[in-house]
């Protein structure tokens, strides 16, 4: 019994130094785009204003640009040991992202979502995009002042159609919203 006691303490405390590390710069997260310092759910947020292709969007320590938008490949990647073919079909997101603080920052195509026009959530497919882009797929460090060209790859059903993106400096920020229509 101490020893799932201490185990869970031990946990707590990870999950909390995760939390402090990603905020401690005297920076204000609350640079985002997206309206209101809580993230609404994407079916609230009104699309019409919202930015899009080449608009440059902030969350926390990044900005993200959205430079181009590929849908309906059904496999990715010239590697035949590594080419995956899509469940349904592959949407490639290219996104330019630019560290704007003054400490070395880590970029995560993990916690960019993208949404449909059905309003259904849709995570990276990591093991297409490492035949695509193996340097960015699962994870970037990016110095002060430096950006990274990333592609993040979708699997989406055959009948959805991309409407927007959450961009996100990390997994615990609220996130910049870009239309992709």
């Amino acid at each position: 019994m101490l020893i799932v006691v201490a185990v869970m303490v031990g946990l707590c405390g990870f999950v909390g130094l995760i939390a402090v590390n990603g905020g401690d710069d005297k920076e204000k997260d609350t640079a985002a785009t997206s309206a209101g310092a809580a993230e609404q759910p994407p079916a609230e947020q009104p699309s019409a204003g919202a930015p899009g292709l080449h608009t440059p969007v902030r969350d926390g320590k990044f900005e993200f640009v959205v430079t181009d938008v590929q849908i309906g490949l059904s496999e990715v990647g010239d590697n035949p040991y590594l080419q995956r073919k899509a469940q349904g079909a592959y949407t490639i997101v290219t996104m330019t992202v630019r560290n704007t603080s003054n400490k070395p920052q880590g970029f995560s195509p993990s916690d960019q979502i993208l949404f449909d026009t059905k309003n259904r959530k849709f995570e990276n497919d990591t093991m297409a995009a490492i035949n695509l882009q193996p340097d960015t797929s699962m994870y970037a460090a990016i110095n002060p002042g430096n950006s990274v060209t990333a592609q993040v790859v979708y699997d989406l059903p055959p009948d959805a159609v991309p409407s927007h993106l959450m961009l996100h400096d990390s997994m615990f920020s609220g996130g910049a919203k870009v239309t992709l229509q």
